[in-house]
Parts: structure tokens; C-alpha cells; sequence
């Protein structure tokens, strides 16, 4: 009797049908996680501006309070711009995703953090789908 060497062919269709089941479950789940990635430089451009954007608001408290300083960085490789809504009340900061070079899901999106000089609390919303949206976004 000779000794058995490699496999069979149904050895190999099965282990190539769970590979094809788990690249199934993990492509969609490293897009959403490769987008959330993503989607994070634009709340951290953002939030970078808290601090002057408070303290300018502790000095004056004018309209020109809400502004982005110079010098600031307003553009990332995600983020097209950074850009501050001077004459509202409350003091809106908008980082906007580019539409191209970025995941699909996050193209164009926004991620906007809003100051209320009253009270002083900061507040975060997003356009963007919920499975990629910012945590500290609602």
C-alpha cells in the first residue's frame, strides 16, 4: 500500500471556500474601519482649534473671536479645508473631507464642532454614515 502525499482536491475546494467566506466578512469591515481612520483627521483638525478659539472668545468675545489663527493647519491629506463661521453665534468649525483620494462613503462629508461662549461647551456633529462618524460626534 503506498503512502498518501498532498491533498485531495475536495481538502483544498474547502479550505478555499473558507478563505472566500472570511475575505466576505472582512473587505466590507476594512473599508468601514480604513474610512473611520479617515474621517478622524478631520475631527482632529478641528478640535486642534479649541483651544485658541476659546481663549480668543475669553478675551473679547467679538465676532472675530471665531476665526481659524494664522499659521493654523487648515488642510489635511483627507481634509480639503478647516474653516471657522465668524459671524454665528454659536462659533462653528467645519473640517470638510475631499471628494476624491478619500473612501467612498466619506467623500465630501463634514465634521462640525460648535462653540456656545454662554456656557463654553463644545458640541460635534457630522454628515457622515454612522458606522464611520467621529465617536464624539452625535
Amino acid at each position: 500500500m503506498k503512502k498518501q502525499q498532498g491533498f485531495t482536491l475536495i481538502e483544498l475546494m474547502i479550505v478555499v471556500a473558507i478563505i472566500a467566506i472570511l475575505a466576505a466578512i472582512a473587505i466590507p469591515q476594512y473599508n468601514d474601519y480604513t474610512a473611520r481612520a479617515q474621517m478622524s483627521e478631520a475631527y482632529t483638525l478641528a478640535a486642534g482649534l479649541k483651544t485658541p478659539v476659546a481663549e480668543a472668545f475669553a478675551q473679547d468675545a467679538g465676532a472675530a473671536s471665531c476665526a481659524v489663527p494664522t499659521g493654523s493647519v487648515a488642510t489635511g491629506k483627507y481634509v480639503d479645508s478647516v474653516v471657522a463661521d465668524g459671524g454665528a453665534s454659536p462659533c462653528k468649525i467645519t473640517a470638510t473631507m475631499k471628494s476624491a483620494g478619500v473612501n467612498k462613503k466619506i467623500e465630501g462629508k463634514k465634521v462640525e464642532l460648535s462653540f456656545v461662549p454662554a456656557t463654553g461647551a463644545w458640541s460635534c456633529t457630522s454628515d457622515a454614515p454612522a458606522e464611520v462618524k467621529p465617536k464624539a460626534c452625535a
